[in-house]
């Protein structure tokens, strides 16, 4: 199988919009606002990260997005088309790999073709096989859940995000709870794949170097109620090396800016 033709899909135009997108959540101890009028663009295979400290509405703009909440004011667009709910376009993969402990590696993968209409078993295998592939675990088709490592449950997690074809791919914090060497090894991994299949991607994080690892554009989000500040180019070579001495001086300027916001000591 080849790397131009992505098993059973049609590409199709992929773009995020989101117009004064504002959202409050109410409960028991009063109304806390999650995002205050936020706009925002995402175009055709972008690969956009949110990043800002926690409180900024990072996962409630993904969730919004993903149609798992509803906005209290303002519109979400998926390639031209209102969010109304969750859509097999949008695929969300979380911080926690979520796979099912009864099936195998391969039978998790499976598990979002099987929602997807008129697919022979065959050509399930044969795709769920393929993205398999492309995140280095082919040998471990048959394995069990509990016999992976950390790093290895969110390629699963990652391959069965991709697997349906999704036209958006939708990550909040995935990479969080993995050590170091481990995120590394998959902030490669990532690139190349993005490389290969042309995803549109909306990645939530609050690790600096990671979003100028991974993203076209840094999104700064601050809190208060979530906002966006501003945004970075980060116009380096890909592949690119979390170490690497671009990173280190974009990450810098980035860091900056997030302190610049944050709230200050009251004079004494």
């Amino acid at each position: 199988m080849t790397e131009a033709a992505a098993p059973n899909g049609e590409e199709t135009a992929a773009k995020l919009t989101l117009r004064g997108v504002s959202k409050t959540f109410r409960g028991a101890n009063g109304a806390v606002t999650a995002l205050a009028a936020v706009d925002l663009e995402v175009a055709e295979g972008e690969f956009v990260c949110l990043l800002g400290a926690s409180g900024c509405g990072k996962s409630t703009l993904l969730a919004l997005v993903a149609g798992l909440e509803r906005p209290d004011e303002g519109e979400i667009l998926a390639h031209g088309q209102p969010v109304t709910g969750p859509g097999r376009d949008r695929m969300v993969m979380f911080q926690e790999h979520a796979l099912f402990p009864w099936r195998t590696v391969l039978g998790n993968v499976l598990f979002g073709l099987e929602l997807k209409p008129g697919l022979p078993r065959k050509s399930r295998i044969e795709v769920a096989r393929y993205y398999l592939e492309l995140v280095g675990l082919t040998k471990f088709a048959h394995a069990a859940v509990h016999e992976l490592s950390g790093g290895m449950k969110q390629r699963v997690a990652l391959a069965r995000a991709l697997a349906p074809n999704p036209q958006v791919l939708l990550m909040d914090e995935p990479f969080a709870a993995l050590d170091a060497m481990t995120r590394e090894r998959l902030y490669g991994d990532l690139q190349e794949i993005c490389r290969k299949r042309k995803k549109t991607v909306l990645f939530v994080t609050h690790n600096v170097r990671e979003a100028c690892v991974l993203g076209d554009r840094v999104v700064v989000m601050t809190p208060r109620p979530g906002r966006i500040h501003g945004e970075f180019r980060v116009d380096l070579p890909r592949p690119r090396d979390i170490n690497g001495i671009g990173i280190a001086t974009l990450a810098t300027r980035i860091t900056a800016t997030l302190r610049a916001e944050e709230p200050q000591e009251p004079a004494r």
